[in-house]
């Protein structure tokens, strides 16, 4: 298609001053508003209009024959002069009887690009649903906007818009190639090709598509939905449908009859999203996809559980018993929150399916990054790079999918190389209400679609009262996702039949709407009536269908009595077979040294310190920064980066694949990092020495983000939940700069274990360290015994540490993936430590043997002689150098210990508690760089005391409570510095103070 492109642009250059000195085209341009939208003064040859005579010119260059003998004679005129151009039009003209008069000529060409002019406004945009039955409460307009365009062919006189008139509707036209309404037609009458226009565009079903700016998938659309004939069922088919129906709408009635009053937020008024999904995955199985992966709100969940996961009704009807026991550890969560993993097979088409429903919080749209991560994940593991095995459907409400950022951000993600899941398809639950809110005050765009156009994705919309158009959109869908390895929304306008929940009353705010539901007759009476009146099926067999639904539903209840214990991990969404016991508890309670060989060690930072690869340029910048590592790998240190290079490079020999992610990850935000070597000679050559480490290791990836928290930390916990065996790191930019991913942190990761018994070991990567302390639990009461501390880790809802040394760093990477569980792993890593001088460790801290130390306790001359120290400062990360430096400049070496918090999630009780004790006569200080009200102090206060059984002040050293985290001038914060540094070695600070 080169080549057309290149004469379509020749065309715009040239052809149309060409055709301007023509008589016809100038009359033509006489007639041009009759072809722009009102209010413009647009010409056939111009802006939109110039769009189809460039699809025909095209179209006529490659084959003059495929086009009506009109637009031969139009182009060939064009190309050929005014001679030429009369003499083609007249021979055209005496062919058909007629006198070869310029007027005659002119307006057959005129005719033809008004009807094709006509066909592209019913393709161009979705304006049809101005006169189509969208809405099945017929209230709202779809797009919040009752304005029916003048170039929509609704009454006669419209056709005057294109200088047609009604004596032209029984006239035979030539139909374009961007259209299929002929099927196996080339020309059509103008009264043929309105009627199937309305039939394709403004009935049920409306198209957004004509914004993709690829050809070929515009044609493939057009072709699914103006094809005469392409919606039709078969009598099973539509049986299936009915029978999905039943079960849809049953499930719903019995909840409310066992359960009038509890909340479950039913699907009532969407009932048709139930076979909707059944027939996405159906599908899907039949083009060779084996797993899908599920995200929605809390509406509908119970049902999609019920009828499309499988769930078995009395797990669902026992989480109604207000007496039912929890059995799993945990706060477990509201059962229209959890999710399920299910093992089948489709009965459709006989072939074995895996259906993981993600289960998500109250927050909206919060699973959607989470869906997608662990949909990329999966794909990855099974080496399906292209997404013909794995995909995601994700659900919405339509308030939701135009009003939460993350899903735009989400949407960004799609076609990233370490993002995209290859084509996702969105089903859109639009209930044309928010709560409580109208769409006219909920959101500015005309559609609450509006948002997926910003990746090309097709939006179809449909009414909901209309089941077999959605099953038809929905097949369409699924065979779009597999052709083009795109997303796709599925619009379905429907209708909330109660108000958000279902003791809230709607008609305070919607009373117009509600009268009108109260009115609407549900649609599996509607669909039934109308197979039972065309004899698909009978009255008798429909009865039969419901009554054996209801019984299985009796039965199911009645099971569900017996159930007196909830098993949270029976609603697992993602299992890891093999890596707990059968109970689902750990295989041990140990972990082994973190160490490694020095033999590892030389040779990984050997890699880390050369460029892999043949004739490959780097910077010279770059070159000075390897020449460094050299000489440290060979004095056996290691600085931060080199650290972590080993730690990573160590558990890939180990088949373990790490994955780190986040915003200029690659280099680093510090420029410490460069993980990804760029040809300096070459454009987009690079190379990753960490995949050249061994001939057998696992893949390492890395890759920067888009500029986004909430949607890639929700990816990366997504993509950490495959798999046990996987090192999943996001980064942020700044450690603060994580506050904008709080709803995830706050929901998934802080919480997922306890609400849905979900291990996760997701690593966050918080550069500065300033902000992020929240609260974790852990269990102080426990004796000091030999797997204290691995018992600790298991009881606790994450880890929290601030390593002081790269040898820690590394360590506790490595902990990560040898621990029996998986726990998230917080890491605040300073910015200043990375270059540090005083910041390096030694090969002997890292060898085979060593361990990550949670406390790294004073080992200077205050440690030979405890006695003689007058106090002990307790800290955590960086601010540690400022005090050793300090002390040392005042000489206090002896008379003051300082003693490092490593880990301080769990608290190490046991490691202070035998430090502390060393030190009976001391002073306790608690010493932070940050300011009081946003550090630790909070925090690690209560628990020194309990370690030293409230006997023992711990005073507090730091900078004063502030609004915000740091001060913008040096001076401010140079002088807040030196006034907590004197005071934390004024070794008579508190005397005389009341704790």
């Amino acid at each position: 298609m080169s080549h057309l492109k290149l004469f379509a642009a020749t065309l715009k250059r040239h052809g149309f001053k060409l055709l301007e000195n023509q008589d016809i085209a100038r009359r033509a341009f006489l007639h041009g508003q009759r072809y722009a939208s009102s209010g413009t003064s647009e010409s056939v040859l111009s802006g939109s209009n110039s769009n189809y005579v460039e699809e025909m010119y095209c179209a006529w260059l490659e084959n003059p024959e495929s086009v009506h003998k009109s637009w031969d004679v139009f182009f060939r005129s064009a190309a050929a002069g005014q001679a030429a151009q009369q003499a083609g039009k007249g021979s055209f003209l005496q062919s058909h009887g007629l006198a070869p008069t310029p007027t005659t000529a002119e307006k057959v060409v005129e005719d033809h690009l008004a009807v094709q002019s006509l066909i592209r406004a019913y393709q161009v945009s979705i304006r049809g649903h101005h006169v189509a039955q969208l809405d099945p409460l017929g209230i709202l307009d779809a797009d919040l906007d009752s304005f029916i365009p003048s170039d929509l062919i609704t009454t006669i006189d419209k056709l005057g818009f294109y200088g047609l008139h009604e004596s032209d509707l029984d006239k035979v036209f030539q139909l374009p190639t961007t259209t299929f309404i002929g099927g196996n037609e080339n020309s059509l009458s103008l009264r043929e090709i309105i009627k199937r226009l309305e039939h394709t565009y403004c009935q049920h079903i409306g198209l957004e598509f004509m914004f993709i700016n690829d050809v070929e998938q515009c044609q493939w659309i057009r072709q699914k939905f103006e094809t005469p004939g392409v919606m039709k069922f078969s009598n099973d088919d539509k049986r299936t449908l009915l029978a999905r129906l039943v079960r849809s709408m049953r499930f719903e009635d019995f909840l409310a009859r066992k359960w009038s009053s509890e909340k479950r937020f039913g699907l009532e008024g969407c009932e048709v999203m139930i076979p909707a999904l059944k027939t996405i995955i159906d599908k899907s199985s039949e083009m060779g996809i084996e797993y899908v992966i599920m995200g929605m709100p809390h509406r509908g969940r119970l049902n999609v559980l019920a009828n499309v996961i499988r769930k078995e009704l009395e797990q669902i009807f026992c989480q109604f018993d207000p007496k039912l026991e929890a059995a799993d550890e945990g706060s477990g969560d509201v059962k229209y929150h959890l999710g399920m993993y299910h093992e089948r097979i489709n009965r459709k088409t006989n072939k074995k399916i895996t259906l993981s429903l993600m289960a998500n919080p109250s927050h909206l749209e919060a699973v959607v990054p989470v869906v997608q991560g662990k949909t990329k994940a999966e794909q990855f593991y099974r080496g399906d790079t292209a997404g013909k095995k794995v995909m995601s459907i994700l659900l919405h409400g339509d308030a939701a999918f135009a009003g939460q950022g993350v899903v735009y951000e989400t949407f960004h993600l799609s076609d990233l190389p370490s993002y995209t899941t290859n084509g996702t398809i969105h089903v859109v639950v639009n209930n044309q209400i928010g709560f409580t809110t109208d769409p006219r005050m909920a959101r500015s765009s005309p559609y609450p679609t509006d948002v997926a156009r910003v990746v090309n994705a097709p939006i179809f919309h449909v009414n909901a009262d209309d089941p077999e158009a959605v099953m038809y959109v929905c097949s369409v869908a699924a065979e779009w996702r597999n052709t083009f390895n795109k997303d796709v929304v599925v619009d379905l306008v429907c209708y909330r039949r109660r108000g958000h929940n279902e003791m809230d009353e709607p008609m305070f705010t919607q009373p117009l709407m509600y009268k009108q539901i109260h009115k609407q007759v549900p649609v599996l009476k509607k669909y039934a009536d109308k197979l039972i009146a065309d004899g698909t099926v009978t009255l008798q067999e429909f009865e039969e269908e419901i009554a054996k639904y209801d019984k299985i539903c009796e039965e199911a209840y009645t099971r569900s009595k017996d159930n007196k214990i909830l098993h949270i991990k029976h609603w697992l969404d993602s299992p890891w077979p093999g890596f707990f016991n059968p109970d689902g508890e750990p295989k041990s309670m140990s972990c082994p040294p973190t160490g490694i060989s020095e033999e590892l060690l030389t040779h990984i930072g050997n890699v880390a310190s050369s460029v892999p690869v043949e004739d490959f340029k780097i910077h010279s910048g770059l070159s000075r920064i390897l020449k460094a590592r050299a000489e440290m790998t060979e004095n056996r240190l290691v600085d931060w980066a080199l650290a972590e290079y080993m730690a990573f490079g160590s558990v890939l020999k180990e088949g373990i694949h790490v994955r780190l992610s986040g915003q200029d990850v690659e280099r680093g935000t510090f420029s410490h990092r460069h993980h990804v070597l760029h040809d300096q000679d070459v454009d987009k050559r690079i190379c990753v020495p960490m995949n050249h480490l061994w001939e057998q290791q696992a893949p390492y990836t890395v890759c920067n983000s888009s500029l986004s928290e909430y949607g890639v930390l929700g990816f990366e916990l997504g993509f950490a939940m495959a798999s046990p065996n996987a090192l999943v790191c996001w980064e942020a930019q700044f450690g603060d700069f994580h506050n904008t991913a709080q709803c995830i942190i706050d929901q998934f990761i802080s919480s997922g274990q306890a609400k849905w018994v979900r291990h996760n070991g997701i690593v966050l990567l918080l550069p500065h360290g300033m902000e992020g302390m929240v609260s974790a639990h852990p269990r102080a009461g426990l004796p000091f015994t030999e797997h204290f501390e691995v018992s600790q880790l298991y009881d606790c809802n994450w880890i929290v540490v601030n390593c002081s040394t790269p040898a820690n760093y590394f360590h506790v990477l490595r902990r990560q993936i040898l621990l029996p569980f998986r726990k998230p792993l917080i890491v605040l890593t300073p910015k200043s430590l990375l270059r540090h001088p005083e910041a390096k460790s030694s090969f002997d801290e890292m060898v085979s043997g060593t361990s990550f130390q949670r406390v790294i306790p004073e080992n200077g001359p205050a440690a030979e002689e405890p006695h003689e120290v007058k106090r002990v400062i307790l800290c955590t990360g960086k601010v540690y150098y400022d005090l050793v430096k300090e002390r040392k400049n005042q000489d206090l070496e002896k008379q003051v210990a300082i003693t490092r918090l490593e880990q301080i999630s769990p608290f190490p009780f046991d490691l202070l508690k035998e430090e502390l004790e060393k030190y009976p006569t001391a002073d306790l200080v608690w010493c932070q760089e940050e300011h009081k009200n946003s550090g630790y102090y909070d925090y690690v206060r209560p628990r020194f005391r309990t370690i030293v059984n409230r006997t023992r002040p711990i005073w507090y050293v730091g900078r004063e409570p502030a609004a915000a985290a740091a001060t913008g001038n040096k001076n401010t914060h140079l002088v807040s510095l030196r006034r907590f540094l004197d005071t934390a070695f004024n070794l008579e600070a508190f005397e005389g103070k009341t704790f």
